[in-house]
């Protein structure tokens, strides 16, 4: 897959990339994965498709900068976009405004992002005084050691340095944005990283992206990898379901162990008392809601446009936007006393609805049952109201960063 984006990208060109060295790098990357439930070399090739589907689809209403010869950026930005091709002028592609070398660190940041990961969380890693947790601090351990494993893998291995043609500016940025875009994927910084992204896109006062800054387009860059490793309940339900199953089952392997070791079972982690509803209830509406009302609210999360007529009543839970037609000159054949509107379409919140929905019959299906006694009142361990181990460690945000999007609001839509 990695081969596939470099190529259909124009990477390889770009950057005078040694397909033998890149082979290598990317093979032993992968076998560096463990075969774990979850995190594993498939969740890796899910998160670089993530990342690639958000940087490489046709998004309504996104402007791609035009290249201007008097800013810094214009030699930068003009000499990969060759491939990115918007048949109707009212979409745009979101990796046309990323400089080659960030799509390049985004794209191997994915790769990399969870290179070794030990099916354990980092908070078990810190109580159990796992070995990277003392080298690290405490500290983000999972993703420092992801990012240092791989890239001592990279730099370690001569056979593996494909990055080798890059001069220093180039490797030094280079790196520096593949580990800030792997230490974003710590759930610990969402809250974080997601009110940062609002306040810069998404509140009143807010002055937007500017694609010519590198800051802003690194603060994109991490929306999207942090989107594309979560992005599991955005999935065709089938396929949610199945890697639901597979992390409810790597949570449970630490469950084991911490019971092994005389600790308190984490919240959904104990076998013997299943909380799989709620536990995905919880994710949606805590972590992934929220993050994708924001990408979409920002116009920045692929999708088409549909119109309809504004008397219509039909289902729009899978609207991102909507706008007026008689507002948008690029939407001007319509006589203007006909009043339609346009909602953004996206697959992704679709599904995330449909998903949320279907956990919260599960849960409401399990609370019939558990009433009329068909269901042991011992086997519920954890209450509606406890909060997912991730949200725990936020601990010391503010609560006005800690965003919770509800799907029961009438009113409330991605």
């Amino acid at each position: 897959m990695c081969y596939k984006v470099f190529l259909d990208v124009g990477l390889f060109e770009a950057f005078k990339i040694p397909i033998h060295e890149f082979i290598n790098y990317f093979h032993a990357l992968e076998m560096g994965y463990r075969e774990k439930p979850y995190h594993n070399r498939m969740h890796a090739a899910d998160v670089l498709h993530g990342v690639y589907y958000l940087t490489s689809q046709p998004i309504p209403g996104f402007e791609m900068q035009l290249s201007d010869p008097e800013t810094p950026l214009a030699s930068d930005m003009s000499s990969h976009r060759a491939w990115f091709n918007v048949e109707e002028s009212s979409y745009g592609i979101m990796g046309a405004n990323f400089p080659a070398l960030e799509l390049m660190a985004l794209y191997t940041a994915a790769a990399m992002h969870d290179y070794d990961h030990p099916g354990r969380t980092n908070a078990f890693l810190v109580t159990t005084h796992a070995p990277q947790a003392i080298l690290y601090n405490d500290r983000s351990v999972l993703e420092n050691h992801h990012a240092a494993a791989a890239w001592n893998l990279l730099l370690g291995t001569p056979a593996c340095n494909f990055l080798r043609f890059l001069d220093k500016a180039e490797f030094k940025r280079f790196r520096y944005l593949v580990i800030e875009a792997i230490l974003a994927t710590d759930l610990k910084r969402h809250f974080e990283i997601l009110a940062e992204f609002n306040s810069k896109a998404n509140e009143e006062d807010s002055v937007g992206i500017d694609w010519n800054q590198e800051a802003d387009r690194l603060l994109v860059m991490e929306m999207c990898i942090k989107l594309a490793d979560i992005n599991g309940p955005c999935k065709f339900h089938d396929i949610h379901v199945r890697w639901t199953h597979r992390i409810a089952e790597e949570f449970y392997e630490q469950g084991d162990e911490e019971a092994e070791l005389g600790l308190p079972i984490s919240p959904y982690m104990d076998r013997d008392h299943p909380q799989l509803a709620k536990l995905q209830e919880s994710f949606i509406n805590h972590l992934v809601a929220p993050l994708c009302k924001a990408v979409a609210e920002a116009g920045i999360l692929p999708g088409f446009w549909e119109e309809e007529d504004m008397e219509a009543t039909g289902d729009e839970v899978s609207s991102c936007q909507e706008t007026d037609n008689d507002n948008d000159s690029s939407f001007s054949d319509e006589p203007s006393d006909q009043k339609k509107k346009r909602k953004i379409l996206c697959v992704q919140t679709k599904h995330l609805q449909d998903n949320h929905r279907h956990w919260m019959n599960v849960i409401k299906e399990e609370t019939r049952k558990r009433e009329e006694g068909l269901v042991k009142t011992e086997s519920v361990a954890i209450s509606t109201e406890d909060a997912m181990e991730t949200i725990e460690e936020e601990n010391n945000t503010p609560h006005s960063l800690n965003r919770s999007f509800s799907f029961e609001k009438e009113d409330s839509k991605l």
